[in-house]
């Protein structure tokens, strides 16, 4: 009896690494170098450069080749073409244009604003999935119709913008199986227009986009008032109950309770395992709010128009630096100016994002029809899911757990069928699916709705 419990536990120890080994659950030695390679001084450099052009307002000169938004864009369009000639083609870099027509508030006369893209095509055409990546090029001052005065907007928003330039630069060396989309877009103080137009373009287009990141003040780690000086937290921001939700959402909402379970929730939760996955002494703040007090970004248009799209935002904001005439009262300078970004925190932010998208972009699609099979009474829990028509088959999947009051996922049980029962009562835990490969790429979760 002992020789043949010997040999039982011998093959269940095997088994075990096997089905161990089948899915990494080790950093991914590419992404890993590619956050690695993020530079503080690249950064700093395309901050400086795009304050240099003292204003770009998106009223501001079309016509200079050294100042106003015009400049600026054309100067962003060319550091994308560098890097695109290491993409082997795949780097395609456009200016979209749009115009767009006096409306009586933030917008005083006709006029064509730009959005300037940087799309990289995936590798693989069955896989149609889009990710985006944006920060806005434009800056204001106090007044927000002031076209002409010095506006250098280091860190509202070149600081997101230097993290979408970083990033292709990075990734555009790099092959990936779907498209990622680096945007800098214009006209986002005069009322998120820029990002209201490509969404709507890219709904009207029906893109696949599967997230959206915007970065927006992402750059500074001391806060006026408090003092606070801190560069190892970041924001994201992510909406509850979704902008686009329709009344059958709504029923499905309220019957699974999953007011904190929105598809921005599951990206935002994302972004704090991936990111803190990857970058050393940072962590992951998820805001559950769609956007600050009194305030907007760039994800809101996606998000209106049904994609999944979150903000990423530094931890402390200085408004001493936000909003602000250049100027020098009671000893105090004002102004957003470059010497008061805080690039190596600009570095990490911009690695967490790094590490978001290379994750996701190397992940099989997540699962599709992911259901909770509530037609008994049990305190087991049954899941079945599909997998998804696009892209590669993945090697299996990752059921998620957590308790309900619990913000975070705090259990995986990996699966490689399409269907399982776990011994936790569906009552006193909620639940997810996402797709994994061999690698451990592992897509968005995916909530199940009840069935029976």
């Amino acid at each position: 009896m002992k020789k043949y419990l010997i040999i039982f536990f011998v093959l269940l120890s095997i088994s075990i690494q096997i089905n161990a080994q089948s899915v990494s659950s080790q950093p991914d030695p590419a992404i890993k170098q590619m956050v690695e390679e993020v530079s503080a001084q690249n950064l700093e450099t395309i901050v400086r450069k795009l304050a240099s052009f003292e204003t770009r307002h998106s009223l501001s000169t079309t016509k200079s080749a050294t100042k106003g938004i015009g400049a600026a864009r054309n100067w962003v369009e060319s550091e994308f073409k560098k890097y695109a000639q290491a993409s082997n083609g795949r780097l395609q870099v456009v200016q979209d244009p749009y115009i767009l027509e006096p409306d009586g508030r933030r917008v005083t006369r006709r006029v064509e604003m730009r959005n300037v893209m940087a799309t990289l095509k995936g590798t693989n055409p069955n896989d149609t999935r889009v990710f985006i990546i944006s920060g806005h090029l434009d800056s204001r001052n106090t007044d927000i119709m002031d076209s002409t005065g010095r506006a250098p907007g280091a860190n509202d928003d070149a600081s997101g913008v230097a993290i979408v330039m970083e990033l292709a630069r990075i990734m555009a060396k790099k092959e990936f199986p779907c498209t990622i989309v680096f945007v800098a877009v214009q006209g986002e103080e005069q009322g998120l227009l820029g990002a209201k137009h490509l969404a709507d373009r890219a709904k009207k287009e029906n893109w696949n986009i599967t997230g959206m990141i915007t970065n927006d003040i992402i750059g500074n780690s001391l806060s006026d008032e408090t003092n606070i000086r801190d560069n190892t937290h970041v924001r994201v921001f992510s909406e509850g109950v979704p902008a686009y939700e329709t009344e059958e959402m709504t029923k499905l909402r309220k019957s699974i309770f999953s007011e904190n379970d929105s598809p921005s929730r599951q990206f935002a939760r994302y972004i704090k395992e991936a990111g803190e996955k990857y970058v050393d002494q940072m962590q992951v703040e998820l805001i559950y709010r769609s956007d600050r007090f009194l305030r907007g970004g760039d994800h809101t248009p996606f998000s209106q128009n049904g994609f999944t799209a979150v903000r990423m935002t530094e931890m402390n904001e200085n408004f001493q630096q936000q909003h602000q005439n250049v100027r020098t009262e009671n000893g105090i300078q004002y102004g957003d100016l470059p010497e008061f970004v805080d690039y190596q925190y600009l570095k990490k932010n911009a690695a967490v994002n790094l590490a978001t998208l290379a994750s996701l972009a190397l992940a099989p699609s997540a699962p599709e029809q992911v259901g909770i099979v509530t037609s008994n009474l049990t305190n087991k829990t049954t899941l079945k899911w599909q997998a998804s028509a696009v892209g590669e088959k993945p090697a299996g999947y990752y059921v998620l757990m957590r308790e309900t009051h619990s913000p975070v996922w705090t259990k995986k049980v990996f699966v490689n069928s399409t269907e399982t029962t776990l011994p936790y009562s569906k009552d006193n835990f909620l639940f997810a699916v996402q797709a994994v490969d061999a690698e451990g790429h592992e897509s968005l979760p995916v909530i199940p709705a009840p069935v029976r």
